[in-house]
């Protein structure tokens, strides 16, 4: 037995992690390669049921992960990605999730054929669109930043307030349908979801003014976190059902107010979080759909149950959206955008089984379809939500649609000049320095920039990164070079952050860098910061390099003094030279490169 559990918890996590590796390889959503794994494994191939392998392990597990999850998503938020947009999103949160809510229970009882006690009850938990599957879905799009933060605030603002509204309904219909029952059986409900509410703004405040009193050493604030916040679902679980992902969603929300006034609770912190997140998420999706059984998804292609996913789809959603943002900032494109997009997932998937147990002990036989009506609803709006968010959002303009862009960091001649013929090429270019005077020969030349601090916080709400694939740092201080690159790597990803080499790199020894190291750094070792500005200042220009044929070239084979910047490849993208990197040309390729005028 335990042999079994231990081979089920090893090939879902593996499982789940290569469906996100496969998903960024072949571009379809996440979500959608994880669910279909997890059928595979499950109800298809009947290779075995996680439910049955982990025994009582299976749903604390689940609700630990969400817990996590949910903080992750919670603690990231900030009030700055919605300026200009805060109205709409207040409004879609509350009217529009209470116009879901009815609209969801009216579906659900006119065309899935359920009572109307269950459907209310379910219609509330159907308003959640959770970061488990919009966050997946924002990373693979490339929405622009205010859609993209009314989907993510929606999100995790709305997730716990689903269950905790399906709660309420039972509660309500309980008290109701029950004589023994009187409405202060209402009252321990309304205390326990404000217990939540105050015990995880408590430990949120605790956890912070202990870190910002340096009570925990580094190595172990993460480790903390996740005890504390571990701690709080379970003690709000305990007080009353579903009021722990109030209570960690409280808590993440008050950590991440602090991280303005508590400078040591950093990134560190949230991107350890951040992977234990991605890899929870992947985790529980395989969980969730191994699980099925074959008669469940049979179940899912009847005509009430895909009806009622119609209705949600193409009246339910886009009618709450157009209601609730009514006279808000919103443009029309934005609330079709907005209005399509309304994935549902684990939590929906996990607590929808939890209303179906009590219900039907307490003698609702139609409950037994809630499983197959969730897991329709479920997989059809990650499917299509996930393969339509892109190609919708560049029709609606809305999503960028150039080639990957490259940010440059620091404003000198080279960097006018790289950033000008990178222009040339349609890709789009900003410079960014915190020198006015540095940035004018750019805006003379009608380069985008950015006037501000590139490490400074607010720097993140204040330009749009979204278009940019590449960041390159290319100031006269190697110091802050690597700080850059050290920073923007988590964003841009390692291989495209680049730096300029040291100018006393040949003094200090190529020994002292790692290997891998050189792997980021740009040209080669005498195209430092001086050379690079001397060369442009002294008649030097980009240029592309005239090459007799195709394949490897040799650094050493250029003429001297030339160069070589980047490989202009014929999809329109670039490839830029390092230290390390061999110049590599295939058909249609062009070589960049900086060399003397002929013509001076």
């Amino acid at each position: 037995m335990e042999n079994i559990a231990l081979v089920s918890i090893v090939v879902i996590i593996v499982v789940g992690i290569f469906s996100q590796w496969l998903a960024w390889r072949i571009q379809w959503p996440s979500i959608v390669i994880m669910s279909i794994a997890g059928l595979l494994l499950g109800p298809v191939l009947g290779l075995f049921n996680p439910q049955e392998a982990l025994g009582s392990l299976y749903s604390p597990l689940i609700s630990l992960a969400v817990a996590i999850i949910l903080f992750e998503g919670s603690s990231s938020l900030d009030v700055r990605e919605i300026r200009g947009v805060s109205k709409s999103v207040f409004r879609i949160v509350t009217f529009g999730a209470f116009i879901a809510w009815i609209g969801g229970a009216l579906a659900a009882h006119f065309i899935a054929g359920l009572s109307l006690e269950i459907s209310f009850i379910i219609g509330g938990l159907f308003i959640v669109t959770g970061p488990t599957v919009i966050l997946p879905l924002l990373r693979n799009a490339k929405l622009k930043p205010r859609t993209a933060a009314v989907l993510k605030w929606e999100g995790i603002i709305v997730d716990p307030f689903g269950p905790l509204l399906a709660l309420f309904a039972y509660e309500i219909i309980k008290v109701l349908t029950t004589e023994s029952l009187h409405a202060n059986y209402l009252i321990h409900f309304f205390l326990s979801a404000i217990i939540a509410v105050i015990l995880g703004y408590v430990i949120g405040m605790v956890v912070s003014l202990m870190i910002s009193k340096g009570v925990f050493p580094e190595y172990l604030k993460t480790p903390i976190i996740i005890s504390f916040l571990l701690l709080c679902f379970t003690v709000a679980e305990v007080i009353m059902h579903e009021t722990g992902m109030l209570a960690v969603t409280v808590m993440g929300l008050t950590i991440g107010r602090t991280k303005h006034y508590v400078s040591s609770i950093g990134h560190e912190v949230s991107h350890f979080v951040e992977n234990i997140s991605v890899l929870l998420t992947s985790t529980i999706f395989i969980l969730l759909t191994a699980s099925l059984t074959r008669e469940t998804i049979a179940e899912m292609f009847t005509w009430p149950i895909i009806g009622f996913v119609l209705v949600m789809l193409f009246i339910v959603r886009p009618l709450s959206i157009w209601l609730s943002t009514i006279g808000t900032e919103l443009s029309n494109s934005e609330k079709v955008l907005i209005g399509w997009i309304a994935p549902r997932g684990i939590v929906a998937l996990s607590v929808s089984g939890y209303f179906a147990t009590i219900l039907l002990n307490d003698g609702h036989e139609g409950a037994a379809m809630l499983t197959a009506l969730t897991f329709a609803l479920v997989f059809i709006t990650v499917c299509a939500h996930g393969f339509s968010l892109r190609p919708i959002a560049k029709a609606l303009h809305l999503a960028n649609d150039t080639a990957p862009g490259v940010l440059l960091v620091g404003a000198n001649s080279f960097s006018i000049a790289l950033a000008a013929y990178l222009q040339k090429m349609d890709l789009p270019v900003l410079i960014s320095d915190s020198s006015a005077t540095q940035l004018q020969p750019a805006v003379n030349k009608e380069i985008p920039v950015y006037h501000g601090q590139i490490l400074a916080e607010h720097s993140e709400y204040e330009v749009d990164l979204t278009p940019y694939e590449t960041i390159l740092s290319l100031t006269g201080d190697a110091a802050f070079n690597i700080l850059v690159s050290q920073s923007y790597a988590p964003k841009f990803g390692h291989n495209h952050t680049f730096t300029l080499t040291s100018n006393n790199y040949k003094q200090e020894g190529s020994n002292k860098i790692p290997f891998a190291g050189k792997g980021h750094l740009l040209f080669h070792e005498d195209a430092v910061f001086t050379e690079l500005n001397k060369k442009i200042n002294t008649g030097y220009t980009i240029q592309e390099f005239p090459l007799k044929q195709k394949g490897k070239l040799e650094k050493e084979q250029l003429p001297e003094d030339t160069v070589p910047l980047f490989i202009k490849k014929k999809n329109h993208t670039i490839q830029l030279i390092t230290l390390r990197s061999k110049i590599m040309l295939d058909e249609e390729d062009q070589l960049v490169v900086l060399q003397k005028n002929k013509h001076t």
